[in-house]
C-alpha cells in the first residue's frame, strides 16, 4: 500500500532545517533524565496520570493531573527510592502501576514484577502482586515470590484486568499464569496455566484465545479456541504462519488482529477470524518490521501502522478512515516530526498523542475532539532547543554480500568530518531508530559525524534478518559496520583519517572488535560496559546464572572454543593498534567487572594501558546524570585529542 505523502514533506523540512550558531549546549544538559517516563489518560477524559522522576533521579512518583486546570497536581509515592511505570487506568478513580528498577542505558524505569492498586487520591493502596514477608506472628498476605505484569484491561468488565505471573523458584521451566484480577479488591482467580513463558491474547470479555510459547529449540508454539467455549488446540499454520503476536479482538467476538510471519521474514498485520480460520492482509512491507499498530480509538481496528528501523514511514490501511484523515492532519501540524497516537478516552473524544523527531525528544499532546482543541501536557527535554540539534538523516547502503542495510547519520552538515561509529547493543533484537539520541547529539554538537548501523542480527526486519547474526558476533556483523564506515567516507561524509568507534554493551564489544578487523579504519576505540571475552560470558553475568541464558548464549554464540577465543578482544590485545577508552560500572551485573578487568589487564601486560573510567555505584550503563556527564565529558576529550572534532557550525543537511 501507499506512504503518505505528507510525511516525506515534513521530514525533508526537518532534515534541511539549519542549526543554529551557538556555543556547543554543556554535557549536562544532554545526560539529564526525561521528566516524565510514562503517561496514561483516564477513561473519562478528566485527568492524567504520569510517571515523574524527582529531581534527583532517586525515585520516581506517580502524578495525577486534572484537566479542567481548576485543581493543583497530586503526587503519590510508593515507598521510600522507590520507582514505577506501566501506568494503567482500570476505573476512573482506580490505577494499577509496577514497581520499577532503572534501566541505565535507556535511563528509564522498567518493571521489577510488582503490581500495586491505588485511589486517584492516593487511599486505598494494594499490593496486587509481590511479596510480603512474615513479621514476627503475622504472615504476609502475599507470597508472590515471581515476576507479574498486567497484560489487558477487560473492557466489558471495568476494574478487571488480566495478569501473567511466573514464578522465580519453581524450576528452569516455571508456568506462566493467568489471573483474573479485581484491581479494586485485590482478588484474584487464576484462569490459565501453560509450560514455559506464554503471551496469551484475549476477547473483550477476558477469555483467553491464543497462548504462544517456544519449544526447546526456540521455535513458536502456538494454540488457540476457536470459539470462547471450545478446548485448546494447535493454531494451523494457514492462519499463524511461522509465528504470531496477537494484538487486540474486534468487536465480533471471534475476529482478532494479529501480527504474523510464515517464514521468519518481517512481521505483517493480518485481520483473523479464528471461528472461520481464515486470516486477511491489512498491511506490512517485506523489508521492514511493523513497529506499532495505529488504532481507530480505545477499541476499534487499525487504521494505519508505522515502520522505523529505516527511514520512518506510515502506511495507512483505509486511507479513507476518518482516522487516519485525523492522523494525516496532525502530522501536517507537526512538520518535520512523526505523531503517535498514545492513549484514549473511552468514548474517544480526548486522546493523547505523542510527537518526536531525530531532533526532538518528544512531548505529550491532549487533543479534545470535540472542541477541536490541542494542549501540551509535557515535553519530555523542555531543556533541548530542537533547532540547536543536528538533523538525523536516515540511510541505506548494500553490505559487502549484497545485503541491504538501513542506518542513520547525525551531522551539522556536510562534507567530510570526523566521525565517530557508534554500534548498538544486543546485539540480536535492538535497533537504532529516528529518534533524538542524546549521545549521537552530544557528539555531533563538538563537531563529530555520528554512524549508527542496523547490521544484521538487529531487530526490525524479522527473525530471519536476527538470525543472520548468529555466531557472527566477530564476523559478517563487524563487516556490516565496516562497510557503513566505508560508504560514508565514499558519500564523503567522514574524514578517513579521523573515525573512532564508540559503543555500549554488545556496541562496546564491537568497538574493540571492528578496530581489529579493520586497524586502518579508526584512529581510537571507546568501550562502555562492553562484554570483551566470549568465553566468560558462559561463566560470569547474569545471562549465564540461567539456563535459558546459557542455551541463549550457545545459540548466538556458538561452542567453538577457537572460535570464542579468536573473537573475544581481551584475547587479541595485540591486534589492537589505536588508542582505547573504557569505562565500566562497578556494580554491573550483566558484564560484570570481570569483563573489564580482563581487557584492561591485557593491555598493562602488553606494555600499552588503556586509559580507564570506573565509576563505583553505577551497574550496565551510568544512570546517575552526572556520572553520565562525565561519561561524555571524557569521551569528547579523547575523540579531541585523537580525531580533533571542533564546534558545530551554521551549516544546512541535505535531506536524503
Amino acid at each position: 500500500m501507499p506512504h503518505i505523502r505528507c510525511f516525506g514533506v515534513a521530514l525533508s523540512l526537518l532534515l534541511s532545517a539549519p542549526v543554529a550558531a551557538a556555543s556547543p549546549p554543556a554535557a549536562e544538559l544532554f545526560a539529564k533524565h526525561s521528566e516524565i517516563s510514562d503517561i496514561a489518560l483516564s477513561p473519562d477524559g478528566t485527568r492524567v496520570a504520569m510517571a515523574v522522576p524527582v529531581a534527583e533521579g532517586t525515585e520516581t512518583q506517580l502524578q495525577i493531573i486534572p484537566l479542567d486546570e481548576g485543581g493543583g497536581a497530586l503526587a503519590l509515592r510508593f515507598g521510600k527510592q522507590q520507582h514505577v511505570t506501566d501506568v494503567y487506568w482500570t476505573t476512573n478513580e482506580r490505577l494499577v502501576v509496577s514497581r520499577a528498577e532503572m534501566e541505565p542505558l535507556h535511563a528509564e524505569p522498567y518493571s521489577r514484577g510488582e503490581l500495586i492498586a491505588t485511589n486517584a487520591d492516593g487511599s486505598d493502596q494494594e499490593l496486587l502482586f509481590g511479596y510480603i514477608g512474615d513479621f514476627f506472628m503475622k504472615s504476609g498476605r502475599r507470597k508472590d515470590n515471581g515476576f507479574s505484569a498486567l497484560t489487558g484491561l477487560i473492557l466489558d468488565d471495568p476494574g478487571m484486568a488480566l495478569v501473567t505471573f511466573r514464578c522465580w523458584n519453581c524450576g528452569e521451566e516455571p508456568d506462566t499464569v493467568l489471573f483474573r484480577v479485581d484491581t479494586r479488591t485485590g482478588v484474584r482467580k487464576e484462569v490459565e496455566r501453560f509450560r514455559g513463558d506464554t503471551i496469551f491474547g484475549a476477547d473483550r470479555s477476558g477469555t483467553a484465545r491464543i497462548a504462544v510459547s517456544r519449544d526447546a529449540n526456540d521455535n513458536p508454539l502456538m494454540r488457540y479456541r476457536p470459539t470462547a467455549d471450545a478446548a485448546w488446540q494447535p493454531l494451523p499454520r494457514t492462519m499463524a504462519g511461522y509465528s504470531l503476536s496477537p494484538l487486540r479482538f474486534s468487536d465480533q467476538p471471534d475476529v482478532m488482529f494479529a501480527l504474523v510471519s510464515d517464514k521468519g521474514e518481517p512481521e505483517r498485520l493480518y485481520r483473523l477470524d479464528l471461528a472461520a480460520g481464515t486470516r486477511t492482509l491489512l498491511a506490512g512491507r517485506a523489508d521492514m518490521e511493523i513497529a506499532r499498530v495505529l488504532y481507530e480509538g480505545s477499541r476499534g481496528a487499525p487504521f494505519g501502522v508505522f515502520f522505523d528501523a529505516g527511514k520512518p514511514a506510515i502506511e495507512y490501511i483505509d486511507k479513507a478512515s476518518p482516522w487516519a484523515a485525523l492522523h494525516a492532519g496532525l502530522m501536517q501540524s507537526f512538520p518535520g516530526e512523526l505523531v503517535m497516537p498514545f492513549d484514549f478516552s473511552d468514548d474517544d473524544s480526548k486522546l493523547i498523542f505523542f510527537t518526536y523527531s531525530g531532533s526532538h525528544p518528544g512531548a505529550y499532546y491532549l487533543l479534545d475532539r470535540t472542541a477541536g482543541k490541542i494542549r501540551l501536557i509535557a515535553e519530555l527535554k523542555p531543556w533541548i532547543e530542537p533547532a540547536k540539534m543536528a538533523p538525523v538523516r536516515p540511510i541505506e547502503f548494500n553490505s559487502r554480500d549484497g545485503r541491504t542495510l538501513y542506518g542513520f547519520l547525525t551531522a551539522a552538515g556536510d562534507g567530510p568530518r570526523p566521525m565517530v561509529v557508534m554500534p548498538h547493543g544486543g546485539p540480536h533484537g535492538p535497533y537504532d531508530r529516528w529518534r533524538f539520541n542524546p549521545e549521537a547529539q552530544f557528539l555531533a554538537s563538538r563537531g563529530y559525524a555520528v554512524l549508527q548501523v542496523n547490521y544484521r542480527g538487529s531487530g526490525g526486519r524479522g527473525q530471519q534478518f536476527i538470525e543472520a547474526g548468529y555466531r557472527e558476533w566477530g564476523g559478517r556483523i563487524q563487516d556490516d559496520i565496516a562497510d557503513g564506515v566505508r560508504w560514508a567516507v565514499d558519500q564523503q561524509l567522514a574524514d578517513p583519517s579521523r573515525v573512532c568507534i564508540y559503543g555500549a554493551s554488545f556496541g562496546g564489544y564491537a568497538a574493540l572488535m571492528n578496530s581489529i578487523r579493520y586497524p586502518d579504519a579508526y584512529q581510537c576505540a571507546i568501550g562502555h560496559v562492553g562484554v570483551y571475552d566470549l568465553q566468560m560470558m558462559f561463566k560470569e553475568g547474569d545471562i549465564a546464572a540461567r539456563r535459558a541464558g546459557r542455551t541463549y548464549l550457545e545459540r548466538v554464540l556458538g561452542t567453538d572454543e577457537a572460535a570464542l577465543v579468536e573473537n573475544s578482544p581481551a584475547r587479541q590485545v595485540d591486534r589492537i593498534k589505536v588508542p582505547v577508552l573504557l569505562a565500566q560500572g562497578r556494580i554491573d551485573r550483566r558484564v560484570p567487572m570481570e569483563q573489564f578487568d580482563a581487557l584492561a589487564t591485557a593491555f598493562r601486560k602488553s606494555g600499552r594501558p588503556a586509559e580507564t573510567l570506573v565509576v563505583p555505584g553505577e551497574g550496565h550503563g551510568f544512570y546517575k546524570p552526572e556520572n553520565q556527564a562525565k561519561l561524555l565529558e571524557t569521551m569528547a576529550d579523547f575523540l579531541d585529542r585523537h580525531i580533533g572534532g571542533r564546534s558545530a557550525g551554521p551549516t544546512a543537511a541535505t535531506a536524503p
